[in-house]
């Protein structure tokens, strides 16, 4: 009889110990749409440089800026675009990359090229 009494006190506490659990659980239902889940701002990364990839066959390198705007996401990502030697002298090009709330691309367009080697020039 004493094993019952202690299950159910093992299962008192294990329901202390899931609220939080309950708590974040209402947190990321806070994050959907009517379409589904929300995507964080990580997969919305994830997907921007899969999709321009995708189209463009280039590979980003990084992504130099971030932000979520009435419309979605802007982004401007760094890629590769003619690999040379020494390795301070590959073509490297900014795109800027529109997304959607959901993450999906809407949009890209190249802002501009510069050799890797080269710092921009002041004032901008």
């Amino acid at each position: 009889m004493s094993n019952t009494k202690n299950t159910s006190q093992s299962q008192g506490s294990r329901e202390t110990q899931e609220s939080p659990d309950s708590q974040e659980s209402q947190d990321n239902t806070e994050r959907h749409t009517a379409d589904g889940p929300r995507p964080t701002p990580m997969e919305v990364l994830r997907q921007a440089r899969a999709q321009l990839a995708e189209l463009t066959g280039l590979a980003p390198e990084s992504v130099s800026s971030f932000e979520q705007t009435e419309d979605g996401w802007s982004l401007e990502v760094e890629v590769l675009e003619l690999a040379r030697v020494p390795d301070t002298m590959s073509l490297m090009a900014s795109y800027q990359v529109e997304l959607d709330p959901d993450g999906q691309l809407t949009g890209y367009r190249r802002v501009r090229r510069y050799e890797r080697g080269r710092a921009d020039a002041r004032g901008r």
